[in-house]
């Protein structure tokens, strides 16, 4: 199966799949603020949960020749993907403290 085309969903931040179901390989790539401060390295911070982040992960980032940062991320837990990003160094874009989340489908359909 090809891979679809990274969506911006908020300005600098890209991934795919939106939705998320549980199991699924979940690619992000990172333009915001940090990639313009000409950092060496940068962090994809990833948890879940609806409140303490729970199986809390830091994922090296790597730079893309355009100046963007990509990782990806299997989405193992059928709550909330939460995530921001830091460059190892006390620097972080955490969306003014608030992060940013993703609720985790677990691939059951509803009626």
């Amino acid at each position: 199966m090809p891979r679809r085309k990274l969506e911006e969903v908020v300005d600098g931040i890209f991934m795919e799949p939106t939705p998320i179901t549980v199991g699924d390989e979940v690619r992000m790539k990172y333009q915001g603020k940090l990639a313009t401060k000409g950092v060496d390295n940068i962090y994809l911070r990833a948890g879940y949960g609806f409140g303490d982040w729970t199986d809390v992960q830091d994922i090296k980032m790597k730079r893309g020749r355009d100046g963007s940062w990509s990782a990806s991320l299997v989405a193992n837990d059928p709550t909330r993907l939460n995530f921001c990003f830091h460059d190892g160094n006390d620097q972080w874009d955490n969306n003014a403290g608030r992060d940013w989340s993703y609720e985790v489908h677990n691939g059951e359909l509803n009626d």
